[in-house]
């Protein structure tokens, strides 16, 4: 009796010791979770979540991780893929990301809908969007007919009703209702697809659409298909950044990370200006790696020329607006303006995000103080 009371007590002992076990295991698992830090798995590093597309601008990150950048900065970055703006903003609310990059357009929707900041430029890409047609498209026989615009193809009779593929609400997007502004039209006068950029190549070359709307890098798989460039962004007046965005809540509960991210991007982006098309085979690499895009050597040499990169100093005076309304602030009033233009934003919005002051040197300014370049 004894023997059966002693192996009973043996077994309860250890089904309750599992219990706490599991109860600890669990509990530990809660409390790292719910801390304010993320850290790395070595629980030593805190890990920035950097929402990024398969573009230039993602290489300097790309590469800072290579290089082991972040970690000698004393965080981690990691690397959250989206395929184009709009998916990034609206993982915002669920908190998927942390800093990142995004177009000019997303950049607007983030911070009216979730007061998120504009704390950098990532690189100029008016020259990497174009609206481009099959090479026997009828659009392509009349160029210039608008002398103010005497290098695209088209007129509003032969654009008018046709179906454009394009990523909508993009930066892409920005550039074709610009080129059809350029020709008197409207989003309204055309048939407007919204695919993704991936998608956009895929259906356009199987016959779908008349036009569509590509940036780098996925304009250069268009040429390599022998598709025409109709009208870039720059022919049709529409000024495109690809800007620095910070999740509001991430960004005023840890500035000191969002600092470290901005150095080490400008590190990638000094050296771009320093070693510019030297890094066309790293480049393609980084493309085919990261984000499964392969392109040739000459056209990841177009795409560095392609992208005006600009560093720290040059940037605090695009941000500066102590003697008024800053350069940067300027072109995103101007891309707020077009879409309130367009239907795309209200008035009422269009006043709201441009009052809420989401183009912040701030992030700039820290960074420039623990480098010496201002008192």
């Amino acid at each position: 009796m004894r023997s059966k009371s002693s192996r009973f007590y043996k077994i309860m002992g250890l089904f309750l010791a599992l219990i706490l076990v599991a109860a600890g295991t669990v509990g530990c698992g809660k409390s790292a979770d719910s801390g304010k830090d993320k850290t790395s798995g070595s629980g030593k590093l805190p890990v920035i979540r950097v929402s990024h597309q398969p573009e230039f601008e993602t290489f300097h990150t790309y590469q800072a991780i290579q290089e082991g950048l972040d970690k000698k900065a004393g965080v981690e970055l990691k690397l959250v893929y989206f395929d184009s703006g709009m998916p990034q903003i609206e993982a915002l609310p669920a908190n998927q990301w942390d800093v990142g990059a995004t177009g000019g357009v997303p950049m607007l929707m983030a911070a009216l809908r979730y007061d998120a900041y504009m704390i950098g430029l990532a690189n100029d890409e008016s020259l990497a969007n174009v609206v481009m047609a099959r090479p026997d498209s009828p659009i392509l026989k009349t160029k210039g007919a608008d002398p103010k615009y005497p290098d695209i193809y088209g007129t509003a009779d032969l654009v008018k009703g046709k179906t454009i593929l394009a990523t909508t609400v993009s930066s892409g997007h920005y550039a074709l209702s610009s080129y059809l502004k350029a020709l008197g039209l409207k989003d309204s006068d055309v048939k407007i697809q919204n695919l993704e950029q991936a998608q956009a190549v895929a259906a356009f070359e199987s016959g779908k659409g008349d036009l569509v709307a590509l940036w780098a890098p996925f304009m250069y798989t268009g040429l390599q298909k022998g598709w025409k460039i109709v009208a870039s962004s720059d022919q049709v007046g529409a000024n495109i950044p690809l800007v620095l965005i910070a999740n509001k809540k991430f960004a005023d509960e840890h500035p000191d990370q969002v600092v470290k991210f901005l150095d080490i991007f400008f590190q990638g982006i000094d050296k771009m200006k320093k070693e510019n098309t030297n890094l066309a085979d790293p480049y393609r690499k980084f493309l085919k790696d990261w984000g499964g895009i392969d392109i040739s050597k000459e056209d990841a040499i177009l795409d560095i020329e392609k992208h005006p990169v600009y560093g720290l100093k040059e940037q605090l005076a695009m941000f500066d607006n102590s003697k008024g309304p800053s350069q940067m602030e300027q072109v995103m009033a101007g891309i707020a303006e077009f879409f309130t233009a367009q239907g795309k934003f209200t008035p009422q919005e269009k006043e709201k995000v441009l009052k809420s002051g989401f183009v912040t040197d701030k992030f700039l300014k820290m960074l420039a103080k623990e480098k010496g370049l201002i008192p």
